[in-house]
């Protein structure tokens, strides 16, 4: 069985269990999405990432990762709401390679996954915080972090 295989046919718990996670963490926007809406964007993601891992191609996630970037960020979620979702999707992945595959076959099969969703939480936050630094949001503003030791 490939990896693209047992995550095709581990689909519906991993969906359940990422589901669970990402309501756990009461984020405001996925909260009032709703259920449907929710499990239907992690679905979406969890697709392609079984297509990139199954084709060894990125285009279509790091696609999409650059439209949920750019949709989220208009409707005014934060980085760290939008992230936490390719989060507990790649953590309920790894649950199941885990499970499923002998110690011998987790390096590939969980590099694998670890490369593609990287590089869509990568795609992601590049594409959120251009955004961001075009519209000069405050969230940004690190001259906090920055102004020295004075009083210390």
């Amino acid at each position: 069985m490939t990896l693209a295989e047992l995550l095709r046919d581990q689909r519906d718990p991993i969906l359940e269990e990422a589901h669970a996670a990402l309501e756990r963490r009461h984020l405001v926007h996925y909260e009032a999405a709703g259920r449907d809406v929710r499990r239907q964007r992690l679905a979406r993601l969890l697709d392609l990432a079984i297509a990139a891992v199954a084709d060894h191609n990125l285009t279509a996630l790091l696609a999409h990762a650059g439209s949920v970037g750019r949709e989220r960020f208009a409707a005014g979620f934060d980085l760290l709401e939008v992230q936490a979702a390719f989060n507990v999707l790649e953590e309920a992945i790894w649950r199941a390679i885990v499970a499923a595959l002998p110690p011998a076959d987790l390096a590939q099969a969980l590099g694998l996954v670890g490369t593609a969703l990287g590089a869509g939480k990568d795609r992601l936050a590049a594409t959120w915080v251009e955004l961001a630094s075009r519209n000069r949001t405050p969230t940004l503003d690190l001259r906090a972090l920055f102004a020295g030791t004075e009083g210390v």
